[in-house]
């Protein structure tokens, strides 16, 4: 396959923004400065979470506007001191810790039966649904989990779902790409993010939702410029559909509802100025709070922007590319808007983790995090497996 984004590997950079912050970041690369970023990946997605979910307030709130007055009274991003009660974690960072427990599990028991991880996975998932409490968990995470049966061989498949075209796929399986870094990891990458996104959202909206923020995640590890992550994405959709087909589950009903996902990242990616993912992308002049909710409601499903398996990853990619390495400019653009602001939150601050680590980060935002921790714990772990990628 070849890549759009062509980049040689002695000399990663980070992406290049629009707008004030443009600025070249040079990563060094040693093991404390990864490890560093593999916990503050884990960490930043989810204080972000957290944040943009404020105990389901922010998260359902339809106004932008309204959330950005609220901040503000509040003092700003930096005058947040995330903790319990009052900012909890929602199911998006209880499931992301699922997928990554999971590949933990895996990796230290040396199975190296793929399908070994599936039914890991699909026990993590079953786990997690008795920590939802007060997080609002979706009904398709929770129906879908409800089907799985991870004691059984096949156990982690689920029927196909018309209507599994959410959001609950993309926003768990950013850790895939941390544990598959490697441009010659993709078709593992591929197969994992879909077989995990597919345990909830057996929809190609849905767990090609999962595939995105997964590939995402694995481009920041290698230090590609955010601008070309998007036609990555575009050519590794003909490995994915190379995939469904192989594995023959649904073909027919996949390729009839394939198109969706595809044609919408086509027509953002043109909008951006990124088909070819070789220039920076085009904002409009004037992209403010009220621009952004409007553009990120023209590209959702029904109205509530980043809900979706397409757009949850779109407009974390957004707003990622938008903010350079400013943490307030991403809080601005991912957290807090009138869509499913955590969904959108816990998928850019993953990538920020990977690209920046906590550079910029006021600390009250993280350090008493609920699950911070586990988090952190969860981001080593993962990199002590794929350590010896990186000697």
């Amino acid at each position: 396959m070849t890549n759009t984004c062509t980049y040689k590997k002695t000399h990663t950079q980070a992406p290049t923004h629009p707008h004030t912050h443009t600025h070249t970041h040079t990563h060094t690369h040693t093991h404390t400065t990864h490890t560093h970023r593999y916990k503050a990946a884990m960490l930043l997605g989810g204080a972000a979470d957290a944040i943009g979910f404020y105990k389901g307030t922010w998260e359902f709130e339809i106004s932008g506007d309204k959330i950005h007055q609220e901040v503000k009274k509040m003092g700003g991003i930096g005058a947040l001191n995330v903790k319990k009660p009052q900012w909890i974690v929602s199911d998006d960072t209880v499931m992301h810790l699922a997928t990554a427990e999971a590949i933990i599990e895996y990796g230290k028991s040396r199975s190296g039966d793929i399908k070994k991880l599936y039914q890991m996975v699909a026990k993590h998932y079953h786990v997690s649904m008795h920590d939802m409490n007060g997080r609002s968990p979706g009904i398709t995470c929770t129906h879908g989990v409800s089907q799985l049966k991870p004691n059984r061989p096949d156990g982690y498949m689920i029927p196909f779902n018309d209507k599994g075209g959410g959001c609950g796929g993309a926003m768990r399986s950013m850790c895939i790409g941390m544990y598959y870094p490697k441009p010659e990891q993709i078709d593992s990458l591929v197969a994992l993010s879909i077989e995990c996104g597919r345990m909830t959202h057996n929809h190609p909206t849905g767990y090609l939702g999962s595939l995105a923020s997964a590939l995402f995640t694995h481009y920041a590890v290698q230090g590609k410029p955010a601008h070309c992550w998007g036609a990555g994405l575009m050519e590794t959709l003909e490995l994915a559909w190379e995939y469904v087909k192989k594995e023959g589950r649904d073909v027919d009903k996949n390729q009839l509802h394939w198109n969706y996902f595809k044609n919408a990242w086509a027509d953002y990616l043109k909008v951006r100025g990124l088909t070819d993912g070789k220039s920076p992308p085009k904002f409009p002049d004037v992209y403010g709070v009220l621009e952004r909710d409007k553009f990120y409601k023209k590209v959702s499903y029904s109205g509530w922007g980043g809900s979706s398996g397409h757009d949850a990853p779109m407009i974390a990619y957004d707003a990622f590319l938008g903010s350079g390495d400013s943490w307030e400019e991403l809080s601005n653009r991912a957290f807090f808007h009138g869509g499913d602001s955590d969904s959108t939150a816990i998928i850019a601050a993953t990538w920020f983790g990977i690209m920046y680590g906590t550079k910029g980060v006021p600390a009250g935002n993280y350090q008493n995090l609920e699950y911070k921790d586990r988090l952190e714990d969860a981001g080593s772990k993962i990199f002590d497996l794929v350590e010896y990628l990186f000697s």
